[in-house]
């Protein structure tokens, strides 16, 4: 039987280029996401272009209800998860004294309760069977503070606090915990941004990075992977 990477919001982005990647790796795939077309899309290039299965369920992570949904989910496929991404969540530009009443709530939800949530329910048959990893999709705004970046900037700083203190608990029962924080990558964001494409980070170069750090023997782990564009933050 295949392995099983459980990949939230795999649809667009940085989240589709992780499915991909694993998809070509031969891995059989669960995500979600909020639109079923866009999901249904999804697995019949997937299935059509390489040799693996797509398990999916449309969901807003954002909705604690949801969530409890997803991983009852992928409970019911009765298979071991090998790799969990918590990749859903979403940007939004603001500053904490101006922005829109409830960012602040919004991109917690999203960003960080969804990881929190999806996390609890899967990790710890992760624990029990000595095995497996879990990668959190921070940001360099996990790491530095810039104008606009708001109840963002707050979301992503806890997310990499987060992966922090569940890379101390698991570290003792063979389960490899992963912080990712790219910068500025070309994806639906950046629409409308007047810079060239070789400004900004290919979403599939995260997508290979998170996959060689999960092809390490189990000796080792990368704690956090931090990329940048060659030029600089935008």
């Amino acid at each position: 039987m295949s392995k099983l990477a459980v990949i939230t919001g795999g649809t667009k982005g940085i989240g589709r280029a992780i499915v991909e990647k694993f998809a070509a790796e031969r891995f059989d795939i669960v995500t979600c996401a909020r639109n079923r077309n866009e999901l249904e899309s999804l697995k019949k290039y997937l299935e059509s272009t390489f040799t693996m299965e797509l398990f999916f369920l449309p969901i807003d992570m954002s909705v604690r209800t949801q969530v409890t949904a997803f991983i009852e989910f992928i409970h019911g496929l009765g298979r071991p998860v090998d790799v969990l991404v918590n990749n859903a969540g979403f940007f939004a530009p603001g500053q904490v004294l101006d922005e829109k009443s409830g960012a602040l709530e919004a991109m917690m939800d999203a960003n960080l309760y969804s990881a929190y949530h999806v996390t609890r329910g899967l990790a710890p048959d992760m624990k029990a069977r000595k095995s497996g990893h879990i990668f959190s999709m921070c940001s360099v705004a996990s790491i530095m503070a810039y104008p606009n970046g708001g109840s963002y900037s707050i979301s992503k700083f806890a997310l990499l606090g987060f992966s922090k203190v569940l890379r101390a608990e698991l570290k003792d029962h063979g389960v490899r915990v992963t912080a990712v924080l790219p910068g500025a990558t070309r994806t639906a964001s950046w629409d409308g941004v007047e810079l060239p494409d070789d400004r900004f980070i290919r979403p599939e170069d995260v997508a290979d990075a998170v996959f060689d750090a999960y092809s390490l023997s189990p000796r080792s782990v990368v704690e956090e992977i931090l990329i940048r564009p060659q030029l600089g933050d935008i």
